[in-house]
C-alpha cells in the first residue's frame, strides 16, 4: 500500500516529466493532476510544493546537480532528470524530511519509472548532492547514532478488551465395569 506521500511524488514526477517534454505551465499541470484518477489518494500539498519548486527553480537545481553527473545534464534520460529534480529540490527546501527518506523515495521513483540501472545513477548523484546540501545533517547523525530518531507515523490506538473466559469441568464419565453373575 502507498503512502499519500508516495503518490504525490508519483504524481509529481509525471507532471515534472511532462512538463519538461511539452512545456506546460504550473497552472494547467496543477490543474490536470487535481482532476486524476487516484490523485485524492494523495498529499495534494506536498504535490504541488514539489512540482512550483522545481518548476520555480528548475536552473538553480540543475546547477547543484550538473557538478555530480558524470555526463552532460542534456544526456540524462527524462525520467531520471525529473526524478533528480525532485529530489534536489527536496534536499536543498524541505528540511524537515530527513535526506535518507528523500534518497529513497527517489531511487524507488527510478526504479519504478526509469532505465534498468537509473535508480543506481540517481543514488549515486543524490548520495554527493546530499553530502553537500545536508552536510550538517549527515555529520550530526554520524555523531549521534542512538538520537537520530526514525520519524513516528501516527496509529489508530489498539483497544485491548479484556474477555473472562468460564469454562465448565467437563461432566464425569462413569465407567461401570461388568459383574459377573
Amino acid at each position: 500500500m502507498k503512502s499519500a506521500r508516495r503518490r504525490s511524488r508519483e504524481f509529481a514526477l509525471q507532471a515534472i516529466y511532462q512538463w519538461q517534454l511539452a512545456g506546460q505551465s504550473l497552472a494547467d499541470i496543477e490543474k490536470q493532476y487535481a482532476g486524476a484518477e487516484g490523485f485524492d489518494k494523495a498529499d495534494a500539498k506536498l504535490f504541488s510544493l514539489l512540482v512550483s519548486g522545481v518548476i520555480k527553480h528548475q536552473e538553480s537545481l540543475q546547477e547543484i546537480l550538473v557538478p555530480n553527473l558524470d555526463r552532460v545534464w542534456n544526456e540524462v534520460s527524462p525520467i531520471e532528470r525529473a526524478v533528480l529534480l525532485i529530489a534536489a529540490h527536496e534536499l536543498s527546501a524541505m528540511a524537515d524530511t530527513p535526506y535518507r527518506v528523500i534518497i529513497n523515495e527517489a531511487i524507488e521513483l527510478a526504479k519504478s519509472y526509469g532505465g534498468t540501472d537509473g535508480h543506481k545513477y540517481v543514488n549515486g548523484v543524490l548520495d554527493k548532492l546530499a553530502a553537500q546540501v545536508r552536510a550538517d545533517e549527515i555529520a550530526y547523525r554520524a555523531e549521534n547514532p542512538a538520537t537520530a530518531k526514525p520519524r513516528t507515523v501516527k496509529k489508530t490506538p489498539t483497544v485491548v478488551t479484556k474477555t473472562r473466559r468460564v469454562t465448565k469441568a467437563p461432566p464425569k464419565v462413569t465407567t461401570k465395569s461388568p459383574t459377573k453373575a
